[in-house]
Order: structure tokens, then sequence, then C-alpha cells
């Protein structure tokens, strides 16, 4: 067995030494004492740059998504999934393997692509939430939705909603994208269909009408 002894010097083998660390410690238990767990906590958290006040039990926060602001309340826990679906009935955003590996959830967050089953809901207050039924301008679809119906880049639709946001994403950084940009931009969503060639042309076809 290593001999796990300190050396000699006193000094553990990461140049802390076993007077500093009991000094250390004594410290901590001191302000514990004198300030109550609650203060200590708080002082704690000053040290440390947390400056956010944790969130315990059904919080009720706002979330702007869709260019609206939406009053609702949720666990800490709560992902932004589960809010959309069970909380605001937006259920554009499938849940498939809930775990961050198919790209069915994808929203945009402040333009960005973004995994809504892996994100909570209560980090995204003060942040713009982009869905897929926020392309679309109440029955007229969006020209990027209108090329995957044009192209039939859809079989069982449980994957479109999420290539759909995806590729909405790259067409904001990347007007002009190549085919090889398409299809790296998309990488993310996974689809057990097989439909990626036709999905692929109604990203290029939608990439060309915006060109116009």
């Amino acid at each position: 067995m290593a001999d796990e002894r300190v050396p000699e010097s006193g000094r553990t083998p990461k140049g802390v030494s076993r007077r500093g660390f009991l000094k250390g410690m004594g410290g901590t238990v001191l302000t514990t004492a004198a300030l109550g767990p609650a203060a200590a906590s708080a002082a704690a958290q000053q040290a440390g740059g947390a400056g956010s006040k944790s969130l315990s039990g059904p919080t009720e926060i706002q979330l702007k998504i869709n260019g609206k602001t939406r009053k609702v309340t949720v666990e800490p826990r709560t992902t932004l999934l589960a809010t959309l679906r069970d909380k605001l009935q937006l259920t554009g955003s499938k849940e498939v393997c809930d775990r961050g590996t198919c790209g069915a959830c994808t929203v945009l967050v402040d333009g960005r692509s973004q995994l809504a089953c892996m994100t909570l809901a209560v980090d995204l207050r003060g942040r713009e939430i982009t869905t897929v039924e926020g392309l679309s301008k109440g029955d007229e679809l969006s020209p990027l939705q209108e090329e995957f119906v044009a192209k039939d880049a859809l079989m069982c639709g449980f994957c479109t909603c999420g290539f759909v946001m995806s590729a909405e994403a790259l067409l904001r950084e990347n007007p002009k994208p190549s085919p090889e940009e398409i299809r790296k931009g998309v990488a993310g969503n996974l689809c057990r269909c097989g439909t990626y060639p036709r999905v692929f042309e109604a990203i290029e076809s939608a990439a060309k009408r915006r060109e116009r």
C-alpha cells in the first residue's frame, strides 16, 4: 500500500501545509458559529461572487417566447422542453430522446440553436426564445417551412421541427451555406426515417429564396 503519511515538512504533495489547512477549517467553524448558518451562507456566496438567489419550490418566472412575455410557474429543475409542452402548449418542440442526442427539441435562444430538453427554464429569464411556432405568421408558413413541405422533407414528422430550427439558426448565421456547411449545420439532428437528402435540398432551396 502506498505511504499516505504527510511528509516531515508538514506539507501535502500539493503544497498545502497541515497547519494552514487546520487554521482554515477553524476559521470556517468560527465564522459559522458567529454569524449563524444563514448569514454564513450569504457571506460565502458573496465571497464566491455567486450573487444570485437560489430558487426552491414552484416559482413564477417570465419567459420571452416568440416575441411575447409569458408567465409560468415551474420548479427550478423543470426543463424548457417540459415548460413549453406541458405549461404553455407549444408542442412543436418534440420530446424524443430527452437526453440531448437527437435534436428534436431544438429551439433558438438569442438566435442560436439550443436543446430544450437540456436547458432549465429558470436559466432563460431575460433571453429571447423562439420555437417553431414563432417562425410562421398565423397560417402563413415561413419560406424555410414552405421548402420543407415542397421538398417533402418529412416522414413521421417527429424530427422535422428540430431540423427546421437548426436550419433557421444556420441560415441566420450563414445565409449562403455550402452543401457541406448545411450538413454540418444540422449534424446534431437525427432522422430515423432517413429523409436527409430532402432535408438538405429544402435548406438549400430556402437559402436561395432568401437571396432574392
